[in-house]
């Protein structure tokens, strides 16, 4: 099945997503930061299941192709994030779906699963935190400067933004996420975890660079019931690396 792209108008602004396949389970994939659905999802929507699942990855606001506006980071950020996916899906008919939330995308979907249990059927999240801790802040300042990353991390993105948008909104972010730290416990959502009723799979790649393993043993000792998956090959972007194995690992807990 070919994979569509438009615009809808949510919430005072024009979200861009991708959608593809028919199936009866509604999908809402979430991308991480500076992320869209054609950046951080391109194996997904080729390969999971188009029978089982109908998919659609969106790109927040001031993100891909949802700019204007341009992206902020206000202290809310997450929560507004959280409102506009859950938003956006019941714009599209969507009475109930699911979330496969990555990084910034998993935060996004943790927060969306807490507050709107009625909607969310069950949830998938890889690269998340729920806090950020001084550990933390060292490792974004230490990708706050984008001229200092991978070739291709950064190619991608640039072709996408243009160098200067890239580099002032990975600058905001950083500020933004670590805006965070300044609170006594560095909460991000983790008075909400206890809140998700949905089945939930937290994924981590023990080799992330970007989110130490003590944030997803955290989440999913918070959530009741929560499955946890450790992938010892696995990077911050494991569901590109591993595609076929993650997608199978994904498919097996949705059906």
């Amino acid at each position: 099945t070919s994979i569509t792209s438009a615009k809808i108008q949510v919430n005072g602004v024009h979200l861009h997503y991708q959608q593809t396949g028919e199936g009866s389970h509604a999908v809402l994939l979430l991308p991480g930061m500076l992320g869209s659905g054609q950046t951080d999802f391109g194996p997904q929507l080729k390969s999971l299941n188009k029978q089982l699942f109908t998919l659609v990855a969106w790109d927040p606001r001031g993100y891909g192709q949802s700019i204007p506006p341009a992206r902020d980071f206000p202290p809310d950020f997450f929560e507004r994030d959280a409102q506009d996916a859950v938003d956006l899906m019941q714009a599209l008919k969507f009475k109930k779906f699911s979330l496969l939330g990555w990084s910034d995308g998993g935060i996004t979907a943790l927060i969306a699963a807490a507050k709107y249990p009625a909607l969310i059927h069950k949830l998938v999240v890889w690269g998340a935190n729920a806090s950020v801790t001084q550990e933390d802040v060292r490792i974004y300042q230490g990708i706050r400067d984008v001229s200092k990353w991978s070739e291709k991390v950064k190619k991608p993105l640039e072709e996408m933004y243009g160098y200067k948008y890239l580099a002032k909104t990975c600058e905001a972010w950083v500020d933004g996420i670590c805006g965070f730290a300044e609170k006594s416990d560095g909460n991000i959502c983790q008075h909400l975890l206890p809140a998700i009723q949905c089945p939930t799979f937290i994924i981590h790649g023990e080799k992330d660079p970007l989110v130490p393993q003590a944030h997803a043993e955290y989440i999913h000792k918070q959530i009741q019931g929560s499955r946890l998956l450790l992938m010892p090959e696995g990077k911050h972007n494991l569901h590109l690396r591993f595609a076929e194995d993650f997608n199978r690992q994904v498919e097996d807990f949705l059906r």
